[in-house]
């Protein structure tokens, strides 16, 4: 009994230790909130004279600062003000405040933003930054600041660079027409940099950089201007783009360097192609490509080489039809490989045009030779032109115009049936002559044919059933070939691959240049001595007629038939029109029966090809006259 009072002692004594233990700590944190609501308080109270932290006046630090601290300062600034101007060529220029009478007026301001102060959100306020800029707290003469802003070696434009405009460049190889961008400039917009310099001196900053304003002069085109990119990709659609002309192995490709000195701008920007230099382009592929009327050099059956220096045969390019396709091409942009469009074809391209299928003959020898395919077809003797009368067949090389059967030769006083006609120069062709009784040798020179070459019918038959329209047909002189009397026959000689070496020419001569044939000398007496030889020739008997009338021989188709009553059906091809001839041979006409014109259409004088008449002026020959 006596243990337990003691023990209920010891219980009653630690309770009151707790107690005293949780109010002190109450009191504690009743203490420390109050310290720390009333440290929030009074800082609070101190922001009610001070501006918060993060203030800055006018550039300069205002935090926890007094209004009397932020005169004496802003009064310190204006004092010392400089204000420097920096240049776009990185040069620098200063305004000083001296210079422009600069001081400090406090009218309020200062007061005013520190009253809008909340001081008790000091603690919200503590982290943002708040700017003041005021121009009440400074103050400068006005004139002062207008003269040395325009006094400023800045604003003098004497040696100002104009900005450059955006253009567009000359064709570049590989590019095309691309925008040059525009340049800046030096120059200034006096007014813009003159405010900017104001506003500057007013809220007293201390740099100014030019390069970061919109004071500069600007470029009226820009390399974003609509229009300038626009035709830009006008002009590359044309010169983007290549055309490419075949001519055998060789190519002439016309590319955008030379495209893009045919281009035209019009005055509302269109591009145009200029036509007369597509006309010259066209007309330099003729004179490149052409091989009509140029010089052939032929190796002949005899061995010589021997040169052709005129006649119609070979490639002409339609100018007039080339160049409006030309045209029409460029105008669509699109690329493409072509041939030019001919008026006249030849066997090939290369150093011969005429292959090697063709009608050779020697006026010299007055002997021919057709090979075809390289094979020899034919071999004969003929007779040609009456070189007494001045009848001489010209030399040159000649496509085939047509070839007619069953075709009358009609004169004045003649009317000459022959089964297998073959024109290639003009009027001048060959056909076979029934009536006469030998060829070669040296008839032709006092009892030959208007210029015709005149062959047995076997060896004209055989050619006939060879040769198409458009072959060639070579006729030269070839000196030291002459025969010395007349071979009789026109036998065909096929089989062989190579050219015969008839033995008459030396071996390995020289090249020889086919002259002008010139007009016999013998007098009226001795041709009319010589005309026992081959008496019989029909063509002999229009010895008298008048030189004006031999080249105006009245022409049917067909035995007994006249112009009028020609059937179309007979011809495989119609000749060139007189007209035709006319302007595309320089108005010269040839010796020999007239084709018909009636049907009006146009000669094809290349193999496969419609022509409308040679460029060229046609060469007849001495002895020949114009129509």
């Amino acid at each position: 009994m006596g243990k337990k009072p003691k023990g209920r002692s010891r219980k009653k004594k630690k309770f009151p230790v707790m107690a005293a233990v949780m109010a002190g700590a109450a009191a504690a944190a009743a203490l420390a909130a109050g310290i720390g609501a009333g440290y929030y308080i009074y800082r609070g109270k101190q922001y009610e004279t001070v501006f918060f932290p993060s203030t800055k006046i006018n550039g300069i630090d205002a935090s926890d600062k007094t209004v009397e601290q932020m005169e004496k300062l802003i009064s310190e600034t204006a004092d010392g003000y400089v204000l420097t101007i920096r240049k776009q060529d990185g040069g620098t220029e200063q305004i000083t405040g001296k210079e422009i009478g600069m001081h400090s007026v406090f009218d309020g301001k200062l007061e005013e933003y520190l009253a809008d102060q909340e001081p008790m959100e000091w603690w919200i306020q503590k982290g943002r930054e708040k700017n003041y800029e005021t121009e009440a707290v400074i103050a400068f003469d006005e004139d002062k600041l207008e003269q040395r802003i325009f006094s400023l070696q800045t604003l003098n434009q004497e040696n100002a660079q104009m900005p450059k405009d955006a253009y567009l460049s000359e064709y570049l190889p590989g590019q095309g027409y691309v925008v040059i961008p525009d340049e800046p400039g030096t120059a200034l917009d006096t007014e813009k940099t003159a405010e900017e310099i104001r506003t500057a001196v007013k809220t007293l900053k201390t740099e100014l950089n030019l390069s970061e304003l919109d004071v500069y002069e600007k470029a009226a085109v820009t390399s974003e201007d609509k229009a300038l990119n626009e035709l830009a990709d006008r002009l590359n659609r044309f010169v983007n783009m290549t055309v490419t002309y075949t001519f055998g192995e060789n190519q002439e490709v016309l590319d955008g360097e030379v495209i893009s000195q045919w281009l035209r701008l019009g005055e509302g920007g269109e591009v145009s192609v200029d036509q007369e230099a597509v006309t010259a382009y066209v007309k330099g592929l003729a004179d490149n490509y052409n091989t009509a009327s140029k010089k052939k050099v032929l190796k002949t059956s005899y061995g010589a080489t021997v040169e052709i220096g005129k006649g119609t045969y070979g490639w002409r390019i339609d100018q007039a039809a080339e160049t409006e396709q030309l045209y029409q091409i460029l105008l669509s942009g699109e690329s493409q490989v072509r041939e030019p469009v001919y008026r006249q074809k030849a066997a090939s391209h290369g150093e011969n045009d005429y292959g090697d299928t063709y009608v050779e003959i020697n006026l010299t020898a007055q002997h021919l030779f057709f090979y075809k395919n390289g094979q020899l077809i034919v071999e004969s003797d003929f007779v040609s032109g009456n070189s007494a009368r001045g009848y001489d067949t010209p030399f040159g090389a000649y496509p085939l115009t047509y070839k007619q059967r069953n075709a009358t030769l009609r004169g004045a006083d003649y009317a000459t049936p022959v089964s297998y006609w073959m024109p290639f120069n003009g009027n001048i062709g060959m056909h076979d002559a029934t009536w006469r009784g030998a060829f070669g040798g040296s008839i032709y020179k006092t009892n030959g044919s208007h210029g015709c070459i005149n062959l047995p019918k076997d060896a004209a038959r055989t050619i006939y059933e060879n040769i198409e329209k458009g072959m060639p047909v070579l006729c030269y002189h070839l000196g030291g070939t002459e025969s010395g009397g007349a071979s009789l026959g026109g036998a065909a000689a096929a089989g062989t691959a190579q050219p015969a070496d008839t033995g008459s020419a030396q071996a390995g001569a020289e090249t020889e240049s086919v002259p002008e044939t010139e007009i016999g000398t013998e007098t009226e007496a001795a041709v009319n001595a010589g005309a026992g030889e081959g008496a019989n020739e029909p063509e002999s008997s229009h010895s008298g007629m008048e030189e004006t009338e031999r080249y105006r021989l009245p022409w049917e188709y067909g035995p007994g038939m006249t112009e009028a009553e020609t059937p179309a059906e007979n011809m495989e091809s119609q000749p060139e029109t007189s007209s035709e001839a006319a302007s595309g041979d320089g108005g010269q006409s040839q010796p020999g029966p007239q084709p018909d014109t009636s049907a009006g259409e146009s000669q094809e004088v290349g193999p496969g090809m419609p022509g409308a008449g040679n460029e060229e002026t046609q060469e007849v020959g001495p002895g020949m006259q114009n129509n």
